[in-house]
């Protein structure tokens, strides 16, 4: 918990002299929903940098991710122990009546209210701006911004299987499994959580093939349609 409260300490002092300094003034948001090995978290990582460069010899409010670590940022805002990490997961089963009844007997939160503590801490990291969001349907809840961008990433099967292959040196087997999986898992926690599709193209502003475009390429696209906001 310490190394995300010192990694971040820049973005969220920058944005404390946001709210003093100018306010009423509404800073953009990028959500990136994906295909599992479409390269969301590297793309969304080079658009951040991209961004900051932009704005590197001016009082800048720094570009920030969350991915992975939206997890510990939500233990932080609910103050939740952090053995409950593992439960705050991007999925979600029709019924989940151990979760509830554990819930009740005070050993960990259900998924509902996880689910509700994440959307809470996403919308407020939203009003602050300069943030980008890898899945957890942000793109949903963020819906009302009128400052948003909604990307999703695409790419072939076979090209995606490959990528999660490489990146965790897994045989393809079980990296086709691996898709499969997470897939689904995100399937099932947009439509349940937020009663929308993940595939559905309406919600997005721009799609990009990772299999045709380069993760540079998927990188500069999404910036340059972010500094086009209005």
């Amino acid at each position: 918990m310490n190394n995300l409260l010192g990694a971040y300490k820049g973005y969220f002092e920058a944005h404390t002299r946001l709210a003093t300094e100018e306010a009423g003034q509404v800073l953009p948001v990028l959500t990136i929903s994906r295909e599992t090995g479409a390269g969301a978290i590297t793309i969304a990582g080079l658009v951040a940098q991209r961004l900051n460069q932009r704005h590197k010899d001016k009082d800048h409010y720094p570009w920030t991710v969350f991915d992975q670590n939206l997890v510990e940022k939500v233990l932080e805002d609910h103050a939740i122990p952090a053995t409950v990490k593992a439960f705050v997961r991007e999925d979600a089963h029709l019924f989940n009546l151990t979760g509830v009844v554990e819930e009740l007997l005070e050993l960990h939160p259900s998924d509902w209210t996880l689910v509700q503590h994440t959307t809470d801490t996403i919308s407020r990291l939203a009003r602050l701006g300069n943030v980008i969001f890898v899945g957890r349907g942000a793109n949903v809840i963020t819906a009302g911004f009128k400052a948003a961008l909604h990307v999703r990433l695409v790419a072939p099967l076979e090209t995606r299987i490959r990528h999660i292959a490489s990146y965790y040196q897994l045989t393809e087997e079980a990296a086709a499994a691996y898709v499969d999986e997470h897939d689904s898992a995100r399937r099932r926690y947009v439509k349940r959580n937020f009663h929308a599709s993940i595939d559905d193209p309406l919600q997005y502003h721009l799609t990009i093939n990772t299999g045709q475009v380069s993760f540079e390429d998927a990188a500069r696209l999404i910036a340059d349609a972010v500094a086009a906001l209005k």
